[in-house]
């Protein structure tokens, strides 16, 4: 009697699908440059948040017979001119920065995506009229506009969040307008609008949520270079309105004229932007890569 056949199993077995965002959360766990910026940010965030526990003195707190102290146990980043801790006012300047590039950030993508979507959305006259205006805009250097706004505003946290913002929607805008345009002869875009869909049905159930992946990756990136920004305003004297507010660009325009007595008092919180800042490009580039599926692997 002849046994009957064995099943033959196939050697490759099919993957299953994993979802997007799963699949580009797979992809940037394995992005190691990606990984080490994930690592600079926590330190940032972490030092921006602890900041209350982890100093050891006040931000304030200092007495000049403690001024331009060394690094030594007692002060690990030495001591300012007026004797106060430079580790405490750096882990305090993090969280001005955090608050001020975050908020800043946020209020530049609201701006950006609402005249990005009623110009890549309803097009026509409205799409000239906002494109033209936010040429504008970006024909005037980022700084010179930050600068320009805090002049007219004066100095202050609110201020400078409203400069950084003013000076990056028109990014914001341009991106979302160009995908929204990019998208418009879809097919799904095209079948929901042979059933009858609408203009607003269109842009926010069908367009909107898939040209914003862009949008996730630019903010990253325009956040690191906030922080340079709000850093550069502080040094030219545009930042906080308290001379005494431990800011980063704040406390570089102090210790600029002990380069060579004190250059620690450079140091330190020059290798804070510089960490933050590349902490933010490594990330934004890593997800970048992990949510383009061109470059699927």
């Amino acid at each position: 009697m002849t046994a009957p056949a064995a099943t033959v199993v196939p050697v490759a077995e099919r993957r299953a699908s994993r979802g997007l965002w799963s699949d580009a959360a797979s992809r940037l766990l394995r992005n190691k440059p990606a990984m080490l910026g994930v690592v600079f940010i926590a330190i940032f965030v972490g030092s921006a948040v602890l900041a209350p526990v982890i100093a050891p003195y006040g931000p304030l707190e200092g007495e000049l017979t403690n001024r331009l102290q060394p690094p030594s146990p007692a002060h690990v980043m030495g001591t300012d001119l007026q004797g106060r801790d430079q580790f405490t006012r750096i882990l305090y300047g993090a969280q001005i920065s955090l608050q001020v590039g975050v908020v800043a950030v946020l209020m530049a993508l609201v701006m950006g995506a609402l005249i990005g979507a009623l110009a890549g959305g309803l097009g026509g006259r409205v799409d000239a009229v906002l494109m033209r205006s936010t040429d504008v805009f970006l024909a005037i250097p980022g700084l010179l506009l930050a600068i320009g706004i805090i002049a007219w505003l004066d100095r202050g946290l609110w201020q400078l969040m409203l400069a950084i913002a003013v000076t990056y929607a028109p990014v914001f805008a341009r991106l979302l307008r160009g995908s929204l345009l990019a998208l418009r002869e879809s097919d799904y875009v095209i079948a929901a609008r042979s059933v009858g869909a609408g203009g607003g049905r269109l842009l926010t159930r069908h367009m909107l949520p898939n040209a914003l992946t862009p949008l996730i990756v630019q903010a990253t990136l325009v956040l690191a270079t906030a922080i340079i920004d709000i850093a550069g305003l502080g040094f030219l004297g545009l930042g906080p309105a308290d001379p005494r507010t431990p800011e980063w660009g704040t406390m570089l325009t102090d210790a600029r004229r002990f380069l060579q007595t004190a250059p620690w008092l450079v140091f330190f919180p020059a290798a804070a932007i510089v960490v933050s800042a590349i902490g933010f490009n490594l990330l934004g580039d890593g997800l970048r890569e992990s949510l383009d599926p061109r470059l699927k692997r």
